[in-house]
């Protein structure tokens, strides 16, 4: 084939070498508009697993990059005076301009043709000039190509909220290191590492507000630069900071990162009569992902060694080699890009997380972008790990005295008023529809019963009726009388006696989601006979033309409704219940209030959040009043309804918050379920991060729920201080022993298990060790 690459990055460059090696007869002409030695920006950073993906592509020039790059394992973390290093992290760092020179030397070797200081205006017109059957649109983040076929590429740029600038210096670091400066401005950072000998990357970065309330936009280069050196003074040493592109004036050296997402990576054209030429995206034209996670090199050497893969394994069936090329690296690119928007997200809000002590500050760090678990960690650096987990051991008020005492964070115990949970994982309330009249029976005894003997510390109950009226379905168990109160408190009385586990209560009333059929008839359609009267914030239905339509509350029918939530706390304490929660999430009656979606109302209860949460918090505050000074209580929201127009999660943070000063003692962060027009990204710990906002930026105590599936992930959000508890329902669903299996699994012994079970925990250690 004839190839042209429109740009001579790292992208083309690679390309251009890889396709001539695979087939001499190829002629491959890479055009870029800088001289040969001319680059902007400093070092670049990749990591071990990318150089052994180069060693198999090409091994000479894999041989090249290994004998000028700076290898480091360990990340410096400092923050707040004190420094933070672990291990095991394997990164290498070479200078852009060595990297480009080597892939430069190595293409002419080969002989792939290099044309230099030409800059294309018109692809079609390159293609015509050398008769090309492929073009490589690899001219970077701002690509000219993209552009003009953009209605075919369809990209997606989200211009991030920080500015940073590329700089370099003499000062010498001998890890990957984090430095984190607080001044009257706001929050700085940097992502600094060596990249040949004498030569060190220096990235500052800040949020948009903090530079320009330091005036940087005002700025001359050289002045916005003294300013990074007398803040970052310390750690430089007496050492310079230096540009590298003085064709920049003033503050544009300082730029917003453009995250690029595109629909498609191929265009095919007809530069001439009857031949058909694709253009194809690579590297930074396609996508970028932000440089904390040093992904946009190896992005965009692992682009040309899989179309070069997908060009050979199609045999030569250009066509299908760029469908299996886009379909592939889409697929791959996708995963590290949504790492990048994790850690894109964190270095976006250092302040969030500015309360954390430093040690909890560098786990966080380290895990932010969820690519890193807590076991991870382990295989990097064990002693570090266990240090820290030490360390949170020791603020949970854990005794450390008998030695080498292995107590992941998960096992912690947590402490909310006169009640001591013995760890951090909860059954989380889940529908059941098996009540008759709302009385629980023996099966519900089961259910909760083998749960909490199978490890978790606090076992919720599904949402419990605070009248007839209030139910979801004709099988949700209620509490409004005192026969229920009975048969709850043989429940309580099960797990008090033959566990340690606490047991809770979640109050609620389903509002215009009430009357329906159970979740395995047809979920939110009303009942076939027998419907009761609905009531909500407006007279709106949950399902249109399907759902009843409820009637807007009074009122009068208000204080009822307050007056029914306080009798019902009343009775679950007369049935033994350690903990209540109330339920405002889902689309339920208080959810109904707080949604702007179903809330339409022009009183003082409609209209501004305040408004808006104006009966559920008369609600908490009522219940707090009733409910045991020792007892904990918690409120579920929705941290968002995923619909345009209804609850986000900025005001989650004032939801969570406003909760809390009314007298809940933790919010429970779910989401959705509010409008059946919701559009949810799903996810592993999908809504972990709306739980880390209200406890970090809210000040406000958490339970993270949802796609908690393991005890890593639990591990890493409790670690990492992004929620204090972890709720979860469906592994326990799955298997009420859930825990003690994860503890067996990992060998952990200090959790506890019921006597009759513990010679079966001794088998599975040992199964888990013979493993």
């Amino acid at each position: 084939m004839n190839i042209v690459c429109i740009g001579g990055g790292p992208a083309g460059l690679y390309f251009g070498l890889l396709m001539k090696l695979q087939n001499p007869q190829n002629r491959v002409v890479i055009v870029e508009r800088n001289r040969p030695y001319d680059t902007f920006g400093w070092g670049v950073v990749f990591s071990d697993a990318t150089l052994s993906n180069l060693r198999k592509a090409d091994p000479v020039s894999a041989e090249t990059i290994s004998a000028e790059f700076s290898h480091w394992d360990d990340i410096d973390i400092h923050f707040k005076g004190e420094c933070n290093r672990s291990g095991g992290h394997g990164f290498i760092g070479i200078g852009r301009k060595k990297l480009l020179n080597i892939l430069q030397d190595r293409c002419l070797d080969v002989g792939v043709e290099l044309v230099f200081e030409t800059q294309v205006t018109d692809d079609q017109e390159i293609a015509r000039q050398y008769n090309a059957d492929l073009i490589i649109a690899s001219d970077g983040i701002n690509s000219a190509v993209r552009t003009r076929y953009e209605n075919v590429f369809k990209p997606d740029i989200d211009q991030r909220r920080c500015r940073f600038v590329w700089l370099g210096t003499k000062k010498i670091f001998d890890a990957f290191t984090f430095l984190f400066a607080e001044n009257e401005h706001g929050w700085f950072q940097v992502h600094a590492y060596q990249f040949q000998e004498g030569l060190s990357t220096f990235i500052v970065e800040t949020t948009e507000e903090t530079w320009l309330k330091a005036g940087i936009d005002q700025m001359s280069q050289e002045d916005g630069i003294a300013y990074c050196e007398k803040l970052f003074a310390p750690w430089l040493e007496g050492e310079k900071l230096i540009a590298n592109a003085a064709h920049l004036r003033g503050a544009a050296i300082w730029i917003r990162f453009p995250r690029v997402i595109c629909e498609n990576w191929v265009h095919w054209t007809t530069p001439t009569d009857g031949k058909d030429v694709p253009v194809v995206l690579m590297g930074d034209a396609a996508h970028t992902a932000h440089f904390s996670i040093g992904s946009g090199t190896k992005l965009a050497l692992e682009d040309a060694i899989e179309l070069t893969e997908s060009l050979k394994a199609t045999g030569g069936d250009l066509r299908k080699g760029l469908e299996h090329y886009q379909k592939v690296r889409s697929v791959e690119v996708l995963k590290i890009q949504n790492a990048a928007r994790n850690s894109t997200e964190w270095f976006e809000n250092v302040s969030r997380y500015e309360n954390l002590e430093p040690e909890q500050f560098a786990y966080s760090l380290l895990t932010r972008s969820q690519r890193i678990s807590h076991e991870n960690l382990r295989v990097r650096d064990s002693q570090w790990l266990q240090n820290y987990e030490n360390w949170f051991a020791a603020k949970s008020g854990v005794d450390l005295a008998p030695a080498a005492q292995q107590i992941p964070p998960m096992l912690t115990p947590y402490r909310l008023r006169g009640v001591e949970l013995k760890n951090r994982v909860i059954a989380s309330p889940t529908l059941l529809y098996c009540a008759t009249d709302g009385l629980v029976s023996d099966f519900h005894l089961v259910h909760i019963g083998s749960r909490a003997l199978g490890g978790a510390s606090l076992i919720m109950t599904e949402m419990t009726a605070i009248s007839p009226q209030a139910r979801v379905t004709e099988g949700c168990p209620g509490i409004w009388n005192s026969q229920q109160v009975d048969a709850w408190r043989s429940v309580t009385q099960f797990v008090h006696q033959k566990t340690d586990a606490k047991i809770g209560i979640q109050l609620g009333h389903a509002g215009r989601r009430g009357s329906t059929q159970r979740g395995w008839e047809q979920e939110n359609h009303p009942l076939k006979s027998g419907n009761w009267p609905l009531v909500s914030a407006s007279a709106l239905p949950y399902l249109v033309n399907i759902s009843q339509v409820p009637s807007e509350l009074t009122e009068s029918q208000m204080a009822e409704i307050i007056d029914q939530f306080v009798a019902a706390a009343k009775r679950a304490d007369e049935a033994g219940f350690d903990w209540l929660e109330l339920q405002a999430a889902h689309g339920y009656l208080l959810s109904s209030f707080i949604s702007p979606l179903a809330n339409h109302r022009t009183d003082n209860f409609g209209g501004t959040l305040e408004n808006r949460l104006r009966f559920p918090l008369a609600v908490v505050s009522a219940v707090r009043q009733v409910w045991p000074e020792d007892k904990p209580l918690s409120v579920r929201i929705s941290t968002t309804d995923w619909v345009d127009g209804g609850t986000t999660v900025d005001e989650a943070v004032l939801i969570g918050q406003a909760m809390y000063q009314a007298g809940a003692d933790i919010v429970d962060c779910s989401s959705g379920e509010v409008s059946p027009l919701q559009q949810p990204v799903y996810g592993r710990m999908y809504q972990t991060p709306m739980a880390d906002r209200v406890r970090n930026e809210g000040d406000v105590p958490v339970i993270a729920v949802g796609a908690i599936t393991d005890a890593d992930q639990v591990n890493s959000i409790i670690a990492s201080g992004r929620a204090d508890l972890c709720a979860l329902s469906r592994p326990l669903l799955a298997d009420p022993a859930w825990l003690l299996h994860e503890c067996a699994r990992f060998g952990w012994n200090t959790v506890s298990w019921p006597a009759p079970y513990e010679y079966g925990r001794q088998q599975l250690i040992q199964q888990a060790k013979n493993r």
